[in-house]
């Protein structure tokens, strides 16, 4: 898969890849016009939906329904360096939620792609080239 990545203005940073275009933008303080999510954020939603589309493939091979779970991210950042230091997913079930279900839907979520992918990363490498 190939992603074109341009820059349409100010602070703006674009991602095109298939059909799809992602935008991206910094706040107002940081020189953007907070006219759409941070590239940072849209890592982060990208773990908490992950998970997601594992608790919805369990709830559906089960034929359980849906309705009122919801994934609650939370991070954690270092006092220090300011990073990234942890993520949590509270996986919120409705009253009456099967009991014998709960730990298989944690084992489920816990089997996302991009947290797979965090626990074992990739080698990134950047370099220049000269179009034309």
């Amino acid at each position: 898969m190939e992603m074109v990545i341009d820059f349409p203005g100010g602070a703006r940073v674009d991602a095109h890849f298939g059909p799809f275009t992602v935008r991206t933008d910094q706040p107002v303080k940081a020189g953007g016009e907070d006219s759409a999510p941070t590239p940072f954020a849209l890592f982060l939603a990208s773990l908490g939906t992950c998970a997601g589309i594992y608790v919805v493939g369990f709830c559906r091979q089960r034929g359980l329904p849906t309705e009122g779970i919801r994934l609650v991210q939370t991070m954690g950042h270092d006092s220090v360096t300011g990073k990234l230091s942890r993520v949590d997913l509270d996986i919120q079930l409705p009253a009456g939620f099967p009991e014998q279900y709960r730990e298989p839907l944690i084992r489920a979520a816990s089997q996302c792609a991009v947290k797979k992918q965090l626990e074992h990363p990739p080698v990134i490498e950047v370099k220049t080239s000269i179009q034309g």
